[in-house]
């Protein structure tokens, strides 16, 4: 199938990404979702992930931690909770917050919000394996 789509990352801060673009991988709520030229009218919530992208022949990587994505008239439009490209990513930084929320699951003291530890690990795992 040859053909591009309009395909647009925003987050809370601004716009991410827009342009055409070849395909597009998404990470669902219950698992990967992938988008071709012309794809049916679609909408669905997304996880923390990474989502795949081919923009002039070279695939790219752009780290989210959910939202949700619409898919209408040749258009696919990311709402993401924060989205970073993979070449934005401060990877020390992510290393760092990794350690980090690593730490806080080790010790479990009884202050530790354990839920959000284990988000901020998964965020961290996310960004790092984005910018890979």
């Amino acid at each position: 199938m040859a053909g591009t789509f309009n395909f647009n990352v925003v987050a809370p801060d601004g716009q991410v990404f827009n342009k055409e673009v070849e395909f597009v991988v998404v990470p669902g709520v219950t698992g990967e979702i992938g988008i071709l030229p012309n794809h049916a009218p679609l909408v669905a919530g997304l996880g923390i992930g990474v989502i795949r992208y081919k923009d002039e022949g070279v695939d790219k990587k752009i780290a989210i931690s959910g939202g949700f994505m619409e898919v209408a008239n040749n258009k696919v439009t990311v709402l993401a909770k924060t989205a970073e490209k993979a070449e934005d990513i401060d990877v020390e930084r992510a290393k760092a917050a990794k350690e980090r929320a690593e730490k806080r699951l080790q010790e479990r003291k009884p202050e530790t919000d354990v839920v959000r530890a284990q988000i901020a690990l998964q965020r961290a795992l996310v960004r790092l394996k984005a910018a890979e």
